[in-house]
């Protein structure tokens, strides 16, 4: 003989996981273009790349060492690392824009800067 709670129980738990995962889903989610401009330092002037978001989680998908995370209030931190190169930056995501601050090296130059976000 089943066990009627049981099932019950279960029906409740994967619909408690169906609204976990659409509630994932993040304002922010789809590409976004960037810009790094240096404001300090001798790294280049500027740096362009495109990022993904999805699920609050931001990628790049020729860089496996970059990491990006946007809550739901919009704020955000990125790091990345490339060869000699890393930077790390924070800042806040709106609708279709943002922008925030960064600092990092290239080699043994410091630099630092801000940066700033639009949507494709």
């Amino acid at each position: 003989m089943k066990n009627p709670l049981l099932g019950m129980t279960a029906a409740a738990v994967s619909l408690v996981a169906l609204i976990s995962v659409a509630q994932a889903r993040s304002t922010y989610d789809g590409s976004w273009d960037l810009l790094f401009v240096t404001q300090r330092g001798a790294c280049d002037p500027t740096y362009n790349f495109s990022v993904n978001i999805t699920d609050g989680i931001v990628t790049h998908p020729n860089l496996v060492r970059f990491r990006g995370y946007v809550a739901r209030s919009g704020a955000v931190r990125a790091s990345v690392t490339v060869h000699d190169k890393y930077a790390s930056g924070s800042g806040r995501l709106s609708s279709n824009s943002g922008g925030g601050r960064w600092t990092g090296y290239s080699g043994s130059a410091r630099c630092s800067g801000y940066w700033t976000a639009q949507r494709n």
